[in-house]
């Protein structure tokens, strides 16, 4: 379709990428009108809309802290009659757990100082006091609130500096004073929570709902913003609180009887500006990096062209030399004066040694590059954003279980051209050694968030579920790609191997593997650090990440800026006459897996305040995971 207008249509095509970044535009998800109590379902009224807005929550996570819990873990106000809404594959993987919460209120009716429940406890009681520990464990470590009002965040937006609003998608359940008298974290935001070696409890919210008014439609209106301010009352009387008074604080050191009254106050406010399509934008907006995003694109096509600069001088001028004085040669003497690349033309196609891992490299490093290629292209155009949680990773999921057919035809193919004759043994380390190593690897993670009763833990039938996927799916289509793959014709080379394999010359220090692969890597990972760090905050410091058409970008310049590099210092070491050019193509480009790891490990050390043997473990457990993965998609 492009084949007339093909700069064209590659300029459209960028366009549209990048512009999904900050269009945001929701495919599948309709929008909920809303409307006063009474009027929804009237003739002539506003049929089809509700009057009830409820407030769904999510886990609580810490970025001190890798592990989540579920709300219920830390004894807030719930209730147990509504049943909790379901969760995809993605959701579980992430650790989501939502469920609904007593906090209901009524479309564009005012609500202040309204009463939830009570909690209560006695330090005497082993079961109060070990619920009032892990609320102080809490909020000494910072975990954030997420709740969900009409599938959107509720957002607690401050002031930073410079005079930016920052709209953060979670709020702490409390803060700590030290013992030194220094405020952690929230407690900074009041003068009054100033008690040494005390915690403070936000058991209060103000909720602000911005709706807009649908004009020219019988519809209602829509929710467009919700966002909240936490807040620290003492109520004198818990049965009617009127919150007012001093904070809500807890000694460390307390011993006795306490009782703390969770209270919400709602306020609706009309927005005529902001639309429903757009009303993520407010949250987004908050995250000023599009600038270093552009950065990192110009610093990566200026990558990709002085390593296209180099291939195409190399194949432009020293091959095309090279080839037309080969084929101008009127004796074998001649061809004896020749050197470099020329003389290693019989042992260039000698089958690698290790073929067989090779090949099972090159399978699952096809099925990993194509289930990144097509889920990034379907976040672009908007169907994995965040507002369709944990879609990302299903789509993921699902993709990897049905590309098992192009892991088994190329790792096959590549076996049978190695000259291999052990096809079973090929088809089953394909289908089980790279995800064997991942699964046993999450295994013994999920293990650990057993242990320390996290919402992470993947729940057992789903982990039956993940290897009924694994086993009845991947496994026979990796089979059925193998049969094709081992049943047509192996390739065919331009040229006879030599029987007596040519003697490699003493290598110069730069010709040598080692260095070689060592530098192969810098430039793939110049292309995507930057980028790396905002995947890395999304990961773990739990910000949100919607840069898809970005990212997509830096994908293929990644690929393109692999391929090159691969090239050329490829065509180095032939010139060096050493033929060993199959593990040093796939460990070039792959050794940027080995700089990823490098900086995760400067990550942690430089930018998260991880505390915690089981945070740690599961940190490098999960890094050394996306080590794995990305080690096999760039040495493809």
């Amino acid at each position: 379709m492009c084949s007339p207008h093909r700069a064209t249509c590659s300029v459209l095509v960028i366009f549209l990428l990048l512009h999904s970044a900050t269009s945001f535009y929701l495919p599948g998800l309709a929008p909920v009108s809303f409307c006063e109590p009474g009027q929804a379902g009237k003739e002539n009224e506003v049929p089809d809309c509700k009057s009830t807005i409820e407030i769904f929550v999510n886990r609580l996570d810490s970025v001190e802290s890798v592990l989540p819990y579920e709300y219920t873990a830390f004894d807030f106000c719930a209730i147990d009659s509504e049943k909790r809404p379901s969760e995809n594959l993605g959701q579980v993987l992430f650790g989501e757990r939502i469920e609904p919460s007593p906090y209901k209120f009524e479309f564009k009716k005012k609500v202040d100082c309204k009463p939830v429940c009570t909690k209560s406890y006695n330090t005497n009681k082993p079961e109060d006091k070990a619920h009032l520990d892990f609320l102080k464990k809490g909020m000494l470590l910072n975990y954030q609130h997420h709740w969900i009002v009409d599938n959107m965040p509720v957002t607690w937006c401050y002031d930073v500096e410079d005079g930016q609003k920052f709209c953060n998608p979670g709020f702490p359940i409390g803060c700590y004073v030290t013992e030194a008298g220094r405020p952690k974290d929230a407690c900074v935001v009041n003068s009054d929570f100033n008690d040494k070696d005390t915690f403070y409890v936000f058991n209060h919210v103000d909720i602000t709902i911005h709706y807009h008014v649908v004009e020219n439609e019988a519809a209602g209106a829509r929710l467009v913003a919700a966002k909240m301010e936490p807040k620290s009352y003492k109520h004198t009387k818990v049965e009617a609180p009127d919150c007012t008074g001093g904070p809500m604080y807890l000694n460390n050191k307390f011993s006795g009887e306490l009782k703390i009254g969770y209270t919400y106050s709602v306020q609706f406010v009309e927005d005529k500006h902001i639309r429903w399509a757009s009303r993520w934008d407010y949250i987004l907006e908050s995250m000023p990096h599009t600038n270093i995003q552009w950065f990192s694109i110009m610093n990566s096509l200026v990558i990709v062209l002085f390593l296209s600069g180099m291939v195409a001088m190399i194949m432009l001028r020293t091959l095309h030399k090279d080839i037309a004085r080969y084929n101008q040669m009127d004796s074998v003497e001649d061809a004896q004066e020749e050197f470099g690349w020329k003389l290693v033309h019989g042992d260039v196609f000698r089958p690698p040694r290790k073929g067989m891992l090779l090949s099972v490299f090159l399978g699952s490093g096809t099925q990993i590059f194509i289930m990144i290629f097509v889920t990034l292209f379907f976040a672009c155009l908007g169907f994995l954003s965040p507002a369709n949680r944990g879609a990302l990773m299903t789509c993921a999921v699902v993709l990897w279980v049905l590309l098992g057919t192009p892991a088994g035809y190329v790792a096959a193919r590549f076996y049978k051209s190695f000259g291999g004759e052990k096809w079973k043994t090929n088809v089953l380390l394909t289908c089980f050694l790279c995800p064997g190593v991942v699964f046993a690897d999450f295994f013994v993670m999920n293990l650990i968030l057993w242990g320390e009763g996290s919402s992470a833990a993947m729940p057992f039938g789903t982990l039956v579920a993940i290897l009924a996927l694994w086993f009845c799916i991947s496994v026979p289509l990796t089979f059925i790609g193998a049969y094709f793959g081992f049943k047509k014709t192996g390739i065919e080379h331009p040229v006879r191997t030599n029987q007596i394999p040519r003697q490699i010359p003493e290598q110069s220090f730069y010709t040598r593997s080692l260095p070689g692969i060592v530098m192969g890597g810098i430039l793939p990972f110049g292309c995507i650090f930057i980028q790396l760090f905002f995947i890395l905050n999304s990961i773990w410091s739990h910000q949100m990440y919607y840069m898809f058409g970005f990212l997509f970008l830096v994908f293929i310049i990644l690929v393109i800026t692999c391929s090159e590099a691969t090239i050329l210092l490829c065509y180095f070491h032939l010139c060096a006459e050493d033929y060993h050019w199959q593990w040093r193509s796939f460990l070039t480009s792959g050794f940027t897996a080995v700089y990823f790891l490098v900086y995760a490990i400067h990550y942690f050390f430089s930018k998260l305040q991880i505390t915690g043997l089981a945070s740690t473990i599961l940190y490098f457990g999960y890094t050394m995971i996306m080590a794995l993965i990305f080690f096999l998609f760039t040495g493809r």
